[in-house]
């Protein structure tokens, strides 16, 4: 199968959605972060979605992707052998209950890889007032599908930062991941794809079993930063990146570590990864933009 980068720029039909409360508050709870933030609505300033709840509002176009592109020439056969493979999220205001947000899209970047092909699709998260609520940046890796030319985009996506020393682990946590975990997940954040929920399912595409979701994983590692980097505040999270390289079997153990730590004035970039219980990086390459708040 091939696929070629002409594509790119492709518009993507818009999706609105409507927030409630029990929404963002499950999602919270689907991976234990019991943020006063989320909770507390009795607060004065009330509640917010956890910044990671942006990949639950986006998931309907991405579920069914083949509906929203408006282009005919793109081959739909391919979206079989997709696999999430880089997640970058920038967060302009928190997403609160109430909010009515329109989800507009188009393919950001089509590349070549070794195993097959990037596609990028952007998401841009827009309130009722016209302002910019996130950007998202979704990459599935299309396995065993080539890339009919060199690829184009790349110069569009956002730019994401290494750590300029290599040092040791400044932090690790410990989760650990509880067998039902990925149908909490399923169930609070209407995330559904079946490697994750039916073992048949997986086994039938060649996994050892289910699988965590990419997105609850990035979510636990999000948890633990906010926690121990911008003491327990989500305001201060301006951007998330990662990628996928692994798989985390429910019933395990994850570790999340900050490898890296670098403060700009009122800016604080920090570099992660999540390890797996095979020792081997579930999360590659992760990184997160933090910037003091008020709030």
């Amino acid at each position: 199968m091939d696929i070629s980068s002409s594509l790119v720029g492709a518009r993507l039909k818009e999706h609105v959605t409507e927030v409630t409360w029990r929404d963002t508050m499950n999602y919270a709870a689907s991976v234990g972060d019991n943020n006063p933030h989320y909770f507390d609505d009795e607060s004065e300033h009330g509640i917010i979605a956890p910044p990671m709840f942006s990949v639950a509002l986006t998931w309907p176009v991405s579920e069914r992707i083949w509906e929203y592109i408006e282009t005919p020439d793109f081959p739909k056969e391919i979206m079989a052998t997709q696999l999430h493979y880089t997640e970058h999220l920038m967060f302009y205001r928190p997403v609160r209950p109430g909010d009515r947000i329109k989800i507009k899209g188009k393919i950001a970047a089509i590349l070549p890889h070794k195993v097959g092909t990037q596609v990028v699709i952007r998401f841009d998260a827009i309130d009722k007032e016209g302002s910019s609520v996130f950007t998202e940046h979704i990459g599935a890796m299309m396995r065993g599908v080539n890339c009919s030319d060199n690829g184009r985009g790349a110069d569009t996506l956002p730019k994401v930062p290494r750590p300029q020393v290599d040092g040791p682990i400044i932090w690790e946590s410990a989760i650990p991941i509880d067998s039902l975990e990925p149908f909490i997940y399923d169930g609070c954040t209407n995330i559904f794809f079946p490697i994750h929920t039916s073992v048949k399912f997986a086994h039938a595409v060649g996994l050892p079993g289910r699988i965590l979701q990419g997105t609850a994983t990035l979510a636990y590692a999000f948890r633990e930063l906010v926690n121990k980097e911008a003491r327990g505040n989500p305001f201060e999270v301006k951007s998330i990146f990662c990628r996928f390289t692994g798989m985390v079997i429910p019933g395990t153990t994850i570790r999340v570590q900050l490898i890296g730590k670098e403060s700009h004035g009122g800016s604080t970039d920090l570099f992660f990864n999540v390890l797996n219980s095979e020792a081997e990086r579930a999360i590659s390459g992760g990184y997160a933009r933090l910037e003091k708040s008020s709030k």
